[in-house]
């Protein structure tokens, strides 16, 4: 491991929490910390159950937003390649080397697609679409740049978010991307993105039997019209068992498998108990700043370091404490026992870990409590 590679122009040296071989207690706070070990068990489970069940994984880097994390898990992880969900991300994975990049979402504004095409011509770069006059735009844009898109059509397969129809509407946008210089039709995109976090092992399974099946039917109908779906995609890592043992997807879009958070360990399994195949390996690394009450402690880690969208962090290895409230720049500790005191610190596990990535500039690599390598949070703030 090392330090990590930096396409996006961040000063050297600036903001930086720590330095390689640094003790883990020296560690800035609050800040971002990878325990590799546990990282890199994540990534290998995950690898190992795929190739068993004989299905691609193209990795999600909206999780990460990181070159350096998306190469691991490409050479590491056994993915043919990553998703993004926005050009920026895109451009600046294409710009750290990765080669295969899927907009996992739809790019309909000029300019953008306008990048997307001239990416095209360093990278394979895939993309989806459920419009037909977006399906227009890109092949004028892809060939003006002399570029080649590869499409898939995006369906709604329950999320009730993006996509048309199944059925006889994907196909009409299948034909058209087809018919279309400068575009590949890649396939079918079927993400059922509402069924991560269900709670229920069977209403989850449920959920993604109802998908796989549109998506078959779907994928079906395609090849009655002479059009072969390459990739059928979706899935992630609260339900990816079930798509792959569908018979019908063939690549999976996992990322939060990489980290963890404190909300995908509320999802259950078959035994109604949480899930443990996939450990915590991110946390904010946060140290008590104020004790002036016994019951109460008082952190740097808030909200300007912290998504609290799927609710607060836990409190990661202590039983005897709890995160009870959050402000810009502190957070509450129950502390029942007294046992915390001024310095002590602490591993928060996020609620939600793709936006509170986002929130931060590096991740510190540890590996027994020593700094191992600093990996710059390289798409961070790309939202465009």
């Amino acid at each position: 491991m090392r330090t990590g590679t930096n396409p996006t122009g961040l000063v050297a040296g600036f903001n930086i929490p720590a330095e390689i071989g640094m003790d883990l207690a020296d560690v800035a706070t609050p800040s971002l910390i990878i325990e590799l070990d546990a990282f890199e068990r994540n990534v290998a489970t995950l690898r190992d159950r795929l190739a068993d069940a004989g299905v691609r994984l193209r990795a999600h880097s909206k999780t990460h937003k990181s070159v350096d994390i998306a190469r691991y898990q490409i050479e590491h992880g056994g993915a043919c390649g990553i998703c993004c969900q926005k050009v920026a991300e895109a451009e600046v994975m294409v710009a750290g080397g990765i080669d295969d990049v899927m907009l996992s979402n739809q790019v309909v504004d000029r300019h953008k697609i306008d990048r997307l095409a001239r990416l095209s011509g360093r990278a394979r770069i895939l993309v989806c679409v459920d419009d037909h006059g977006n399906v227009d735009d890109l092949a004028t844009a892809a060939m003006r740049h002399h570029g080649m898109l590869e499409c898939l059509v995006e369906i709604d397969v329950g999320a009730g978010r993006c996509g048309v129809q199944p059925g006889p509407d994907a196909l009409a946008i299948a034909q058209k991307i087809d018919s279309c210089e400068g575009l590949k039709f890649a396939g079918i995109q079927a993400y059922q993105g509402s069924a991560q976090h269900i709670r229920s092992y069977t209403e989850r399974r449920s959920a993604i039997e109802s998908a796989a099946d549109m998506t078959s039917a779907t994928v079906s109908l395609l090849s009655e019209h002479g059009l072969d779906c390459a990739i059928v995609a979706g899935a992630g890592t609260g339900s990816y068992y079930f798509e792959a043992a569908s018979g019908i997807y063939n690549e999976m879009q996992c990322g939060s498998y990489i980290f963890m958070d404190a909300d995908y360990q509320r999802v259950l399994d078959e035994q109604d108990r949480p899930i443990v195949e996939f450990e915590n390996s991110l946390f904010i690394w946060t140290s008590i700043m104020s004790k002036t009450r016994a019951d109460k402690a008082v952190c740097d880690a808030g909200l300007k370091v912290m998504s609290l969208d799927s609710g607060l962090p836990v409190v990661f290895g202590r039983d005897d404490l709890e995160y009870i409230e959050c402000s810009d720049e502190h957070g509450v500790i129950a502390d029942p026992q007294n046992n915390l005191c001024l310095n002590d610190r602490l591993k928060l596990v996020p609620g939600h870990c793709d936006p509170t990535c986002n929130l931060h500039d590096w991740y510190v690599g540890i590996r027994n409590d020593r700094v191992e390598c600093l990996w710059p949070v390289s798409a961070r703030g790309r939202a465009f």
